[in-house]
């Protein structure tokens, strides 16, 4: 009797330390989607931010482009898709679809807006342009901010897939709801953006 005792005891004490064991998995689980989470709406708030500068940005260009109705079309239609992509993305962060339909309308952002920047060397009165010059520096400055940002959402994400994959983690993730992997921000044809892109006017 004695040592039935014992040995309820030993399961029992085995039992509560799984029960714990299972709790702090969980625990930490959520704590790393919501890091993630928070990480992509800083990644938000710095994209919407440059979606609202870049109209003003083509707005001054018109008064000197007035050529050039194609590549500032083309802008405002990267930034208009990007910007619908985005609210897509902030419905559902970390998600395959939502990711890659983001990153691929940054890369294309990014085309238009360095076409953008190369023809506007033609126009060394616009590139003399007050307002130019201070929305451009403003744009430059969010792009390291999105570039930031971007790098920290990734960091997090990373963390969080390799608590999720790992032994026995990954049998109690599914039990948990965390079923799926979030996804990285990438960029289209690119391993990882380096330098964000940048509209610079000396």
């Amino acid at each position: 009797m004695e040592i039935l005792l014992i040995i309820l005891g030993i399961l029992f004490v085995f039992a509560v330390m799984l029960v714990f064991y299972g709790i702090n998995i969980y625990n930490t689980l959520v704590s790393l989607k919501n890091r993630y989470l928070n990480s992509f709406s800083q990644i938000e708030v710095q994209l919407k931010r440059r979606y609202d500068l870049i109209p003003n940005l083509v707005s001054t260009a018109k008064g000197y482009m007035s050529h050039e109705r194609e590549t500032l079309e083309a802008v405002i239609s990267a930034r208009d898709t990007a910007s619908q992509l985005l609210k897509a993305a902030a419905g559902a962060p970390g998600g395959v679809a939502a990711m890659t339909g983001l990153g691929g309308a940054e890369t294309a952002l990014a085309g238009a807006m360095g076409k953008f920047s190369m023809v506007m060397e033609a126009y060394p009165d616009l590139k003399a342009d007050q307002n130019m010059m201070q929305l451009s520096e403003e744009l430059t400055t969010t792009e390291n901010k999105v570039a930031f940002a971007r790098q920290g959402y990734n960091d997090q994400v990373m963390e969080y897939n390799v608590y999720k994959q790992s032994f026995p983690n990954n049998i109690l993730a599914g039990m948990f709801g965390h079923t799926e992997d979030a996804t990285l921000l990438e960029y289209a044809d690119s391993e990882e953006i380096k330098e964000p892109p940048k509209v610079l006017f000396e």
